[in-house]
């Protein structure tokens, strides 16, 4: 199993602008050399110019690795990995939409889970990444009513799917 970010998550210039609160002439001479790099891809959706991570290029597993140890996500996915019946797991809210927030909220997919024990991991897990875990934990039948189209969400552990 391999880390990776979700394959749709896209932004534009305007909406980068409002979260690093720099000026659109910097964020675009940036954006441009992460483009001549390779590292973005881009198209054209009516007026707008959209950006992706390019999951292709060959830093890309190295470079999202980095930004998971920054995050404190990769010590969450030791942890979560030893759940056992665990398909995937999914970082949604604050941190999926690229916002640094305080809470990480967490969504298993999976069967079986021992509630107890998992308590017991998250509250392992909080004290290693420095942050407060909400999870909640959904049956894989019922998985497109938690992760969908209109969810943002970042999965941090599982077999890539390929409608996010």
């Amino acid at each position: 199993m391999k880390f990776f970010i979700n394959s749709n998550t896209q932004s534009y210039l305007r909406n980068l602008e409002s979260e690093f609160g720099d000026s659109t002439n910097a964020i675009r001479v940036e954006l441009n050399r992460l483009e001549n790099a390779n590292l973005l891809t881009s198209s054209v959706v009516g007026n707008k110019k959209i950006y992706q991570a390019n999951k292709q290029h060959p830093l890309f597993g190295d470079i999202h690795s980095l930004l998971l140890k920054h995050m404190g996500l990769d010590q969450l996915v030791e942890v979560v990995v030893k759940l056992g019946d665990v398909e995937s797991a999914w970082i949604t809210g604050d941190i999926a939409e690229g916002r640094n927030g305080k809470v990480i909220d967490l969504v298993l997919i999976g069967k079986n889970f021992d509630k107890t024990y998992l308590v017991e991991l998250v509250d392992k897990a909080e004290k290693l990444v420095g942050r407060h875990i909400r999870f909640m934990t959904v049956d894989p039948v019922k998985q497109d009513e938690f992760i969908n189209d209109e969810t943002s969400a970042l999965q941090i552990w599982g077999e890539e799917v390929d409608k996010r």
